[in-house]
């Protein structure tokens, strides 16, 4: 096999470990809708969501984070 040749392999993912991985690393959803009539925009809804769990935003925004049998100092 040369260095050219590339291997795949198929792997099934369940729905859990989909979920597992958005909300350990989060996601960004954005997009944007305009319904426009002869060229001139009338309506414009833009749309951006973020999923994380709490853990993960508290990691990541540098704030401690507590668990269930962890208290405040």
């Amino acid at each position: 096999m040369s260095s050219r040749d590339v291997v795949f392999e198929s792997k099934e993912v369940t729905l859990l470990e989909i979920l597992d991985r958005v909300l350990d690393k989060g996601v960004v959803i954005s997009g944007d809708l305009v319904i426009s009539v002869a060229e001139v925009d009338l309506v414009y809804i833009g749309l951006k969501a973020l999923i994380s769990s709490v853990e993960t935003m508290e990691r990541l925004r540098g704030a401690p984070f507590y668990g269930p049998m962890q208290e405040p100092n």
